[in-house]
């Protein structure tokens, strides 16, 4: 069904806008170092809870994606527009309730997840907490159109889009930071103009009717129950299973606020540094959404079997390919940070821990599970990624670090657990082939 060069053309972009995305996350940490390790903390943290509040998003973009690719799969592309707006109009409207329920109560949010903090790291993460809540229905509406776009098979757009954002947000945190000495509150206003000046462009994009798939009439209000509940089908598993996961990240997170703030701030350098090496399998897993989605769409099951395995195959190669590198280098990345001894001396040796694991067991974890979303198998993945996290990861983590005493080490070898045995649920699921037959559309 797909060309060797449609592929490339799907992938490269979404790589190179992966990497943009982890490099300028990278430099915001930089940036934002030079406030104080109190001011890294409390922006590790609050972005801790705002990928779980973007998960969601991230969930009923890939509802939308992979019903919207499906129809395309068939042929029907009316259908495919429908879902295009009511994806649009889901993702805005709850994201706009959340802000508003979310800003009067965000610093006891911080305190419900985090238990005590040091004051500092408190107020600049209330601060900051503010800016990223405003910047939700931008976010949202910027992913909703990245995923439609990529479900066309056009992934250049979300690339051209996504590097002005992170150049925005970069000068943003220059002039405030830097220029202003607004500190904290200087990245969160960078952060909250990038995701404005990304969702306008998105937004005049997907309304282009020369798109394969474009939204009609974006600014009116169509509601079709029928339709959102498809996406929803796939969006509530998928958002189940990312808000779980990401509770028992945050949960996790929690034991290392208690090891102190040199241990958060190696936690937050060796994650940013880690997710270099993730950013092939990140992009191979938004571009399976297309590929497997529209196989499965066209009746072509053997064909979404076919194509997973070139996919998985290749992540395992770029992944390396970028893992290796890092693992030699890691004491000289971290260096960078200008953290304190201790924090860099944890950091050093996470990245390299980090860098075996993701070489050999992260495309199964987190690769495969794409696939079967793509064809609809959403509860599968739910009901295993949760069974993983809270019994592997979370009880992993609290037993290594408390007590057998290795501290943030310990967090980190939990993790490594349960990528093992989830790892090993997924594969065993794609080759028994029971989700080829089930029904989105």
């Amino acid at each position: 069904m797909f060309s060797r060069q449609f592929l490339f053309r799907l992938i490269l972009p979404l790589i190179a806008e992966q990497f943009l995305a982890v490099t300028i996350g990278m430099a915001d940490t930089m940036m934002v170092a030079s406030v104080g390790e109190a001011a890294v903390s409390a922006v590790s943290i609050v972005d801790g809870i705002s990928f779980l509040i973007i998960q969601l998003f991230a969930a009923f973009a890939t509802g939308g994606a992979v019903v919207a690719s499906q129809y395309l799969g068939r042929r029907d592309h009316a259908s495919a527009n429908d879902a295009a707006k009511q994806l649009f109009i889901l993702s805005t409207v709850v994201s706009t309730l959340l802000l508003v329920l979310c800003i009067p109560v965000r610093k006891n949010i911080i305190i419900l997840i985090f238990g005590s903090l040091e004051a500092d790291v408190l107020a600049y993460s209330t601060t900051y907490f503010l800016f990223l809540l405003l910047s939700l229905p931008f976010l949202a509406s910027y992913n909703s159109c990245a995923a439609l776009f990529r479900t066309m098979g056009n992934s250049k757009v979300s690339l051209v889009v996504s590097t002005l954002m992170n150049i925005t947000n970069i000068a943003g945190n220059a002039y405030f930071i830097f220029g202003l000495h607004l500190g904290v509150t200087g990245a969160g206003l960078a952060t909250l103009i990038s995701r404005m000046v990304a969702s306008v462009i998105m937004i005049i994009l997907i309304s282009n009717k020369n798109n394969i798939i474009f939204i009609h009439k974006i600014w009116k209000f169509e509601w079709h129950w029928e339709r959102v509940k498809k996406i929803l089908q796939i969006g509530i598993p998928t958002g189940i299973e990312g808000s779980m996961f990401h509770i028992g990240r945050l949960m996790v997170q929690g034991f290392i606020a208690s090891f102190g703030t040199a241990a958060l701030a190696a936690n937050a350098i060796a994650g940013s540094v880690s997710s270099l090496a993730n950013i092939p399998g990140g992009a191979i897993n938004m571009a399976s959404i297309t590929i497997i989605g529209q196989s499965i769409g066209a009746k072509k099951p053997e064909q979404a079997v076919h194509y997973g395995k070139r996919l998985l195959l290749f992540a395992y190669i770029a992944m390396a390919i970028i893992a290796i590198p890092i693992f030699i280098f890691a004491p000289q990345i971290v260096s960078i940070f200008n953290l304190s001894l201790e924090a860099t001396v944890m950091a050093s040796n996470i990245i390299r821990t980090a860098m075996i694991a993701t070489t050999l067991i992260w495309p199964i974890a987190f690769t495969i599970p794409n696939f079967l979303r793509a064809a609809g198998d959403v509860k599968y993945t739910m009901l295993v990624s949760m069974f993983t996290m809270w019994v592997f990861r979370v009880g992993s983590s609290y037993v290594l670090s408390f007590h057998f005493g290795f501290g943030v080490y310990g967090v980190w070898f939990g993790m490594y657990i349960d990528w093992i045995f989830r790892g090993l649920l997924f594969v065993i699921r794609f080759v028994r082939g029971k989700w080829r037959l089930i029904k989105v559309i």
